[in-house]
């Protein structure tokens, strides 16, 4: 393993200097899967579920996108991005609940942060929403599915 990229000379933490890097089309793929128990799942007709609070799937779409675009306020290192896209998914299996972020930009740094915050914002959404009903609500994992553009791409295989 080679040296931690936000670490200095020094062994002080510090913002990676990208100022050198070109300016390359990047995008990252995260997931997000909530577990919901059945006495939640039983309510959910159709493509969403709607409580007190509002219907939960927009809403943990539109948190998974606002979150994504202030990763650089909640991440210390991470560098203020413009992105040219963020697109929050949410697909029902069974009793999981799928979220996916895909975060797109032209820059000189990679978005697998911005997109892996906009699916675990959007999946904490889908809990705060729903913890009225049941607190036995699992996030069970959150992933990179991919990356794209800057040194080297990744696909995860599963």
């Amino acid at each position: 393993m080679g040296k931690l990229s936000h670490i200095d000379a020094q062994n002080r933490p510090t913002m990676v200097d990208v100022s050198d890097k070109q300016a390359t089309d990047r995008a990252a793929l995260a997931r997000s899967r909530v577990r919901l128990p059945d006495e939640i799942a039983a309510h959910i007709s159709g493509e969403e579920i709607s409580t007190k609070k509002g219907p939960v799937f927009a809403t943990a779409i539109i948190a998974g996108v606002m979150a994504a675009k202030k990763t650089h306020e909640l991440i210390p290192f991470c560098h203020p991005l413009g992105l040219s896209n963020c697109r929050v998914t949410i697909e029902l299996q069974d009793n999981d609940v799928i979220i996916d972020c895909l975060c797109k930009v032209h820059h000189r740094t990679g978005v697998e942060m911005e997109a892996l915050t906009g699916a675990s914002v959007a999946a904490l959404t889908v809990y705060d929403m729903l913890k009225a009903m049941s607190h036995d609500i699992v996030i069970s994992e959150t992933k990179l599915l991919s990356k794209t553009g800057g040194k080297q791409d990744f696909h995860r295989n599963e």
